[in-house]
């Protein structure tokens, strides 16, 4: 009996199911008439297709909602280590320094919430639905969801790439999208990985991988992610650094209009 349920998983791949979700229970949760619901989705299938379809656009505050812790992690680390960008070899030093912080709170929301678990499950077994209009239908609404963040991702990394005086290698020929979608692929691999192996959310490493002053605590995701940052960005030679460029640092760290990862 297992090796006959392994072959059909293996052939077929695990499925997306919805069986643990009553209708009857949306329809109460949800203050609604059940003749209203059976006007609109005559078959309880017809209900959950679209509930799929919403799940991959990802549309969930905690998904396409604005971490503002990161945020203001983000301010506080660059404005506590201005001196270093007076130094080219300490710019890519503060980029992991942010990243070495940013990363762990990161992989900590996405390892705790339930809304990212979901995603990244859809993601992972859509194409156990039959072929058809549902099928495409989800793999659109994850691409376009996918697209949306890794945008606006790249948006955040490039402006504070830029602010502290970094750049992106010419001869690698690559975009912060090239960069987020990497980072994003090490982050949600270790999320998928640590239930079965604990120590991802929990090791800490006391190094100075990225030449630092000093060494400091890193987690193993940060330092996948920084690993891969590091590698496609370099000190802007054509940035001149002097107090007044170190004004305007501040002074966009302190806006309320800057982008937000």
């Amino acid at each position: 009996m297992l090796q006959a349920a392994l072959a059909m998983v293996n052939e077929a791949g695990l499925t997306v199911s919805l069986d643990h979700i009553s209708l009857e229970d949306v329809i109460r949760d949800a203050g609604v008439s059940r003749s209203a619901v059976y006007r609109r989705w005559p078959y309880k299938d017809l209900f959950f297709s679209d509930l799929l379809k919403e799940l991959a656009k990802g549309s969930s505050p905690a998904i396409a909602g604005e971490n503002i812790e990161a945020s203001s992690s983000i301010r506080r680390i660059i404005l506590d280590h201005l001196d270093w960008l007076k130094k080219p070899e300490l710019r890519p030093a503060l980029a992991a320094e942010v990243l070495r912080e940013g990363v762990l709170n990161e992989f900590e929301i996405f390892h705790e919430s339930a809304e990212w678990r979901t995603y990244f499950a859809l993601h992972a077994t859509f194409l156990s639905l039959s072929d058809g209009d549902l099928r495409n239908d989800v793999q659109n609404a994850l691409t376009a969801s996918e697209q949306n963040l890794t945008t606006r991702m790249a948006v955040a990394y490039e402006w504070i790439a830029g602010l502290i005086g970094l750049r992106l290698r010419p001869e690698l020929d690559a975009t912060f999208e090239t960069v987020v979608s990497l980072a994003n692929a090490v982050i949600r691999g270790l999320v998928i990985m640590a239930p079965s192996s604990p120590d991802i959310a929990t090791q800490r490493i006391r190094a100075n991988p990225f030449g630092a002053p000093e060494p400091a605590e890193w987690s193993r995701p940060a330092l996948g992610v920084a690993g891969i940052v590091l590698t496609f960005v370099e000190p802007d030679p054509t940035i001149e650094w002097n107090d007044e460029r170190l004004a305007r640092v501040r002074q966009a760290l302190e806006s309320e209009d800057w982008p937000r990862p």
